[in-house]
């Protein structure tokens, strides 16, 4: 065996997010590795959220770019994060993995009818490389309640792969993890499971300029949105015991690198085509409908509408930073309600006490919460925003000490009572207590899948009188 059949470098990308900015670059790097390490030597992965529908490329081709993309690059394999398994649907996905040339490994998903993965999934996978035999297993993280509402069971992701580890081992030559579970679950995985060689991480965005040992456990990560690429080197043991880590850390993706053309042309080609697709009127707006984050307007009323309508719950509450501008007059088309509300964010119905629903609109009234700057969890504004509602009237006076400056809250003929529990219907982002905390405290919620807050507005927008009602206040100054 010679010196490069000794080694094998790994390359690896996490939570690209539809980053397409990014994309050729990370081809050109992928391609570049091959030419100097050989194919036979190279191993590429995907440690899961490629897919993010607030890209107009995954949306308006329903996560197809990314797989022409993925193709494109030579990907050996990649694992699936939440934003895969979440906001599309199993049918969704079935089509959309159809197409893709390397496997998808994670090892703690199963359909509940089934009792077995999804037809494009594999639970592990020996791939060779040269003289080099590398076991692949993977997981993602474990959102129980919404994967069971698309029909899938979420294992704990530990007990999932010990079974695989325990049978690899003595198999391969590099046993790899693809963890979409986030750091903290990345440690406890290599404290648990020692025998695993390497750990690739996502989910968390963490970033590990250098590779983090855990007992003989090695982890890495990239961050997020395609701004590195991580690469390790390892070597094989000539004595037969675990392969060696040469080195490893993180490639910076920058504007001016080399990118490949070719995915460069290709997803210019997807963006014309999403665009194309996504051009369908959905309403026509004689007037504009105004979105304000730090009082009261028709475009977060309207959104308001949407919610309780759907849910059907006595009273709805939502924020109004999920619009990112106003609704234009004139025509309304699937892109533009993509375009001002992309968050990938579901409704829900949620039991709330009175002065639960009281205390989150009384911080409303308050800057630190309407100017307030929040990541993840599916939002993809820019600020949380003041909130709107439908089915309840509120007096307040500003004149009032924070916290005391709601005087009274309406709901049909009856006030508002702080220790009587009301059905709301909500935006998911808040339960797990994401903005308004007072919002999480609830003892029963029940998520609804697979519609988005978009997918109600373009409802809402076509039942008559809707733009009008949206104009009517719901909070009043006195």
């Amino acid at each position: 065996m010679n010196e490069v059949e000794d080694t094998l470098t790994l390359l690896h990308t996490n939570d690209i997010h539809s980053h397409f900015e990014n994309m050729g670059a990370i081809a050109a790097i992928v391609a570049d590795r091959k030419q100097q390490c050989g194919e036979d030597q190279l191993l590429v992965l995907d440690i899961g959220d490629h897919m993010d529908r607030m890209s107009i490329e995954t949306e308006g081709s329903s996560g197809g770019a990314n797989i022409d993309i993925i193709n494109m690059t030579g990907y050996d394999a990649i694992t699936i994060g939440n934003n895969e398994g979440l906001t599309y649907t199993p049918e969704l996905l079935n089509q959309a993995y159809a197409g893709i040339s390397c496997p998808i490994i994670c090892s703690n998903v199963e359909e509940i009818e089934s009792g077995v993965p999804p037809v494009w999934m594999e639970t592990h996978r020996i791939i060779h490389k040269g003289t080099w035999k590398i076991g692949l297993i993977g997981a993602t993280a474990q959102y129980s309640d919404y994967y069971e509402l698309l029909g899938w069971n979420v294992s704990d992701p530990i007990s999932s792969l010990a079974p695989w580890v325990a049978k690899l081992r003595g198999e391969v030559d590099l046993l790899v993890v693809l963890s979409h579970l986030g750091l903290p679950t990345d440690q406890k995985l290599a404290e648990q499971l020692p025998e695993i060689d390497v750990i690739l991480g996502g989910h968390s965005h963490h970033v590990l300029d250098r590779p983090l040992w855990i007992g003989t456990t090695v982890l890495g990560a990239a961050g997020k949105f395609g701004q590195y690429i991580g690469e390790m080197v390892w070597k094989k043991d000539t004595q037969g015991a675990r392969a060696h880590l040469l080195d490893g850390g993180l490639i910076p993706i920058t504007e001016n690198m080399e990118r490949d053309v070719s995915i460069e042309n290709a997803i210019v080609l997807h963006r014309q085509r999403a665009e194309e697709r996504m051009n369908r009127t959905v309403a026509m707006l004689e007037a504009p409908i105004e979105i304000n984050y730090e009082t009261e307007s028709p475009f977060g009323n309207l959104l308001a509408q949407a919610v309780r309508q759907f849910t059907g719950a006595e009273l709805s509450i939502v924020n109004a930073g999920q619009l990112l501008a106003d609704l234009p007059a004139g025509e309304v088309t699937e892109g533009l309600l993509h375009r001002l509300c992309p968050s990938p964010v579901n409704p829900c119905v949620t039991l709330l006490q009175g002065k639960n629903i009281k205390l989150a609109l009384e911080q409303s009234l308050l800057p630190e919460f309407t100017h307030k700057t929040i990541m993840g969890f599916g939002f993809r504004g820019k600020v949380l925003g003041c909130l709107c509602v439908d089915g309840i009237d509120i007096s307040y006076d500003l004149s009032r000490p924070a916290y005391d400056r709601i005087t009274h809250i309406q709901l049909g003929d009856q006030p508002l009572e702080v220790e009587k529990e009301y059905s709301v219907g909500c935006l998911d982002m808040f339960t797990f207590g994401i903005g308004y905390m007072s919002l999480s405290e609830s003892n029963e919620v029940k998520y609804i899948l697979p519609e988005f807050i978009r997918d109600l507005l373009r409802m809402q927008l076509q039942t008559p009188g809707a733009a009008l009602a949206s104009a009517e206040k719901r909070w009043f100054m006195v």
